[in-house]
Parts: structure tokens; C-alpha cells; sequence
């Protein structure tokens, strides 16, 4: 592990994309090494508690967390846009996220780990964090987005909760991916209040266990 640095204040930036208006919320590292781009789900924001754990634990660590909002969820709306939509406004973030110069990793939680999946190997991503990967819809597991995941094309770390209905660990195909499971945690990494670890143990489960991976691939 890297000594601690100290940390600078967040940052927010507005970037135009064909879709509207997105909007990039920097957690910036000192001398950082990597970048990590983290896109929110279609049901919330990047007040998610796992995007936000990673935004105050990794900078530490020397790795700039930039939480991005997609133009659907900065413009307010309820519900979010269709998946070629959301991949076009990746897209066109991208210059943005690849700007301050170190190698950026892709990723998200829930379809924002799959707009990674889907786009991290043409956009040149140094590797792909997929949070809560939903490899179906609940209940129905004949319905898989697995070729999303195993196509990534890029060193993958999936992140996945014992108990998420989208796609439990003990679900997912072999693949050249790594995966690593928090015990009880929901599609939300929400743990039961009697669970043991408990809820703060499960958030520095997946802060350190992405913070030791990204080590690993950091130049």
C-alpha cells in the first residue's frame, strides 16, 4: 500500500454531450497515478454509498476518483436513458475524464458498469471496475448480459454483493475477470443492521479491495 496524501477539494465540471448537459464531480489525488471514472445506476446518483466510499478512501492511495453524472440525471428526469444513449454520453465524456493525463479506469455501478463494459476497450480504458454488475433482471436469470462483462476486453475487477438479486457471485461464468464478494450486501451493498461485518466493514471491504487492485495496475 502507498503512503497517505493529503486531500484537495472536490471539484465539480459541466461537459456537453449530444444526449445534454453531464457533469463530472472530481475527487482529485496529488501526484495522482490513475484515474478512476465511476458512472451511477439507472435507480440513483453518485450519492451511491459505495461510488461515495470509493471517492473518500482512494485519492488516499493515490488515485483521482471522478464520479460522473449522466446528462438524463443532471437534467432531473426520473428515468434512464436507453443504453445507446447512455454509451454516447460515456463517449463523449471521455476527452474530459483522459484530460488531467494518467491512465483512466472505467467503470460504474449497476448499467453504469455496463456502459464500461460496453465501452472500455474503444475508448483505450486502462481497465474496467464493474460495481454491482446486473448480469440479469431479477427473477430471471435466462435473461443474461454476461457477454457484456466477459466481452470488457480490459482487465476487470467485478465488485458484487452475496445477496444481489441481479446476479448473486455464485452466478456469474468463469471469465478472465476477478471478483470479489461482499458478504450479505444487496444490489446497493446494503447489509442487514445484525449482519457481521457490519455496514461501515462492508464499504472498506470494497474500497480496499478496489484500492489494492488499482494499485496493482497503476504505472
Amino acid at each position: 500500500m502507498t503512503p497517505s496524501a493529503p486531500r484537495t477539494a472536490p471539484r465539480t465540471e459541466t461537459v456537453d454531450t449530444p444526449a445534454g448537459e453531464a457533469r463530472i464531480t472530481w475527487h482529485p489525488a496529488r501526484s495522482a497515478r490513475l484515474v478512476l471514472a465511476l458512472g451511477h445506476g439507472a435507480g440513483g446518483g453518485i450519492e451511491a454509498r459505495d461510488l461515495q466510499a470509493l471517492a473518500a478512501a482512494l485519492p488516499a492511495r493515490g488515485i483521482t476518483v471522478a464520479l460522473v453524472e449522466q446528462p438524463w440525471r443532471v437534467a432531473g428526469k426520473k428515468v434512464a436513458a436507453a443504453p445507446k444513449v447512455l454509451d454516447e454520453g460515456w463517449r463523449s465524456l471521455w476527452p474530459a475524464l483522459a484530460d488531467p493525463g494518467p491512465p483512466v479506469v472505467a467503470g460504474g455501478r449497476s448499467a453504469g458498469a455496463r456502459v464500461a463494459c460496453r465501452t472500455g476497450a474503444e475508448l483505450g480504458a486502462h481497465a474496467v471496475l464493474a460495481l454491482s454488475f446486473p448480469l440479469h433482471p431479477p427473477g430471471k436469470p435466462e435473461k443474461s448480459r454476461a457477454d457484456e462483462l466477459t466481452g470488457a476486453g480490459q482487465p476487470t475487477l467485478v465488485v458484487q454483493g452475496a445477496r444481489d438479486p441481479f446476479g448473486r457471485p455464485e452466478e456469474f461464468p468463469e471469465g478472465t475477470y476477478e471478483l470479489v464478494e461482499v458478504p450479505f450486501g444487496d444490489h446497493g451493498f446494503a447489509v442487514p443492521k445484525k449482519a457481521e461485518p457490519g455496514q461501515e466493514a462492508a464499504l472498506g471491504l470494497i474500497a480496499g479491495a478496489v484500492g489494492d487492485w488499482l494499485e496493482r495496475l497503476a504505472p
